[in-house]
């Protein structure tokens, strides 16, 4: 099956200043319990759960759905890992019998990858050294996977700005600064100026336990 569109959800979990981790990784956890409960449930909404290789490798995440009950069957899990640098005996890889895992990469996934039941999608390299998003997406739409899950890290999150390929946003703020020193939620989008900055409605406002959470929608979507 495939689509003609796949619709991409960013999600945030940051601190009132926009920080995701403190100045030497450590971002476990930001926001509470029950905003963690309620990122399950989103991801439950979802065709596909996507991560940069950055996040697999300083947080070793599982990436399922942990809800009550549990959904049928668990959303694929995509990590955008140019070089193949997903680690054998991660969380991801040896939880394949619970779903899905698949690497979008420019390079062969090993042996072990392979026997360990990973999918390789081909998705070229830019001259970033990052996968090429678009063919991702062309990938995800040949799936049938029309909504899409962006869980992080922030060069990943920019990437998919800079290219347009973000619809919405779910933003969970923790009530606490971190300071400049700490991780930025996005990493760098080369804006010449301010117009060539993508403009953002707030649709919806949401106090989950001590955090905040808020949605917004592009008003300038892509086609």
């Amino acid at each position: 099956m495939s689509c003609d569109y796949v619709h991409v959800t960013l999600k945030l979990a940051t601190s009132l200043d926009s920080r995701i981790a403190l100045a030497d990784g450590t971002s476990q956890w930001i926001t509470g319990p029950q905003s963690r409960r309620r990122v399950h449930e989103m991801r439950a909404d979802h065709d596909a759960v996507l991560a940069g290789i950055g996040t697999v490798l300083a947080d070793d995440p599982l990436l399922t759905v942990r809800t009550e009950p549990a959904p049928s069957v668990q959303p694929v899990r995509i990590i955008a890992d140019s070089q193949a640098r997903t680690p054998t005996d991660s969380r991801l890889m040896t939880s394949i019998s619970q779903g899905r895992v698949v690497l979008a990469t420019d390079r062969k996934a090993d042996g072990a990858q392979y026997k360990a039941g990973a999918e390789l999608w081909p998705c070229g390299r830019l001259s970033n050294g990052g996968i090429d998003l678009h063919r991702l997406i062309a990938h995800c739409a040949d799936q049938g996977l029309t909504r899409l899950f962006l869980e992080g890290g922030g060069k990943l999150a920019a990437s998919f700005m800079k290219a347009g390929l973000i619809d919405r946003i779910y933003w969970f703020r923790a009530p606490f600064f971190i300071g400049g020193d700490g991780l930025p939620s996005l990493g760098p989008l080369a804006l010449g100026n301010l117009s060539d900055a993508a403009l953002w409605s707030l649709s919806e406002r949401e106090q989950i336990g001590q955090d905040s959470l808020e949605v917004y929608t592009r008003l300038n979507p892509q086609p």
